[in-house]
């Protein structure tokens, strides 16, 4: 009996060809390299608590250099000379200018018509005139007694030697015989007389003399003062032509044409367009370490020009404090009254210090602590600040030179000690 072709099969094992073979220990080599390149970032992200993506986050730098300890302020730009003119007097107003004209120093802005300024004026020089009239006729009397005193004296001296002659003539004849002793005693006493008459007269004219120079320096004093209220009232009469004391613009003006204006009632207002300050407003913190003399650095146009703070107001209002700095040498033209402007004040110098750049990570982290960036992770490090700046932050402790730190705001990662920087 013949069996089926089942039971006469048998199962024959194929050998493993060299192709195979090679491609299964390339699998392997791969699958082995694979392992061994990411087991460091495996490791990373086994021991991150947070991870974030690089893209995200502002890396920054420790370096070594120099350091400019600095305050930034919003200021605006203000006109030095800005003065307000007033009028000199009660009067008629003509107004010759509009406000925005341009205006040079001299230029007749306006005119003010005052009858009763004139008047006075006028009557002021005539009581001038009449003094000065006056004084002269005192000089001219002082003269005409000092001619009659001088010929009084001349007139006494001469007969002051008339009687010394006769005294000698009785002595003689009475030492001859000749006169008897009542003509020489007469005669003495005739001499005697003529010297008293001689230093009465004398002593008058001296008197006379200090009288006279009295009275002509009372009259000129009069005279000086009454000069002096002809110059005054003529000063004003002057200044009822308003003139602008600086080459500027007219910026404000207060009255209109023909109207009736009072004294010192304010006209207008020029802004000296020549000289500009920058006016500030500082934290008040920073009040012990700003003073007058401060360098500042103005920002304009994307330039920077130096200045100085010129005053510092003495008064606090919401948490800060006025200052003004003027520009040093150089400063931009173009400016414009009420311009803002961003302004530095530089508090401080330090050299050779280790800096990074300023960032929200300051304030987050309170400035002790900080993300050190290192092999694609960050890991959180307590650090400490000292000077700070607009633009930098002064690292007393805890970073080197070279290493990297996240600048950004990391609050979202609540302290967490390591996080993974995704690609």
């Amino acid at each position: 009996m013949k069996q089926d072709g089942v039971s006469m099969d048998r199962h024959v094992k194929r050998k493993m060809g060299n192709a195979v073979k090679i491609g299964l220990l390339f699998t392997f080599a791969v699958a082995v390299a694979g392992i061994v390149y990411l087991y460091p970032s495996l490791t990373r992200w086994a021991q991150a608590d947070r991870s974030v993506s690089l893209e995200r986050l502002r890396i920054g730098e420790v370096t070594r250099g120099d350091l400019l300890r600095d305050v930034s302020v919003q200021g605006k730009i203000v006109a030095s000379d800005h003065p307000t003119l007033v009028s000199p007097s009660h009067g008629v107003l003509s107004i010759l200018i509009k406000a925005g004209d341009v205006v040079k120093k001299g230029d007749l802005l306006a005119r003010i018509d005052s009858p009763e300024l004139r008047n006075r004026l006028e009557q002021e020089q005539s009581i001038f005139n009449s003094i000065q009239s006056e004084l002269e006729r005192l000089k001219i009397t002082g003269q005409q007694t000092e001619l009659q005193n001088r010929q009084e004296i001349a007139l006494l001296e001469l007969k002051l030697k008339a009687s010394e002659k006769a005294l000698e003539r009785a002595r003689t004849l009475f030492d001859e015989g000749l006169g008897s002793s009542i003509d020489f005693e007469k005669a003495k006493d005739d001499l005697e007389i003529a010297r008293l008459a001689l230093s009465h007269a004398q002593e008058k004219i001296r008197l006379v003399r200090e009288t006279t120079g009295f009275e002509v320096r009372t009259k000129e004093l009069q005279v000086d003062r009454q000069r002096l209220v002809v110059e005054d009232v003529n000063r004003k009469v002057k200044e009822l032509a308003v003139l602008s004391p600086v080459d500027g613009l007219v910026s404000r003006v207060d009255v209109k044409d023909k109207d009736t204006v009072q004294a010192n009632q304010p006209l207008f207002s020029v802004v000296d367009l020549s000289r500009f300050e920058v006016q500030v407003l500082i934290p008040e913190n920073y009040a012990g370490e700003i003073a007058m003399g401060t360098a500042a650095v103005i920002l304009y146009e994307g330039k920077e020009y130096p200045g100085t703070v010129k005053s510092l107001s003495p008064e606090v209002e919401a948490s800060q404090f006025k200052g003004t700095v003027v520009f040093g040498e150089g400063a931009p033209s173009g400016l414009k009254q009420n311009q803002r402007v961003d302004t530095r004040l530089l508090l401080d110098s330090r050299t050779n210090i280790l800096k990074v750049p300023r960032g929200p990570f300051l304030e987050s982290l309170g400035g002790r602590q900080v993300y050190v960036v290192e092999a694609g992770t960050a890991s959180l490090r307590p650090i400490s600040v000292g000077a700070l700046s607009v633009t930098e932050v002064e690292v007393t402790s805890g970073l080197s030179a070279g290493e990297k730190i996240i600048l950004s705001d990391m609050t979202r990662f609540e302290s967490a000690g390591r996080i993974l920087l995704r690609q």
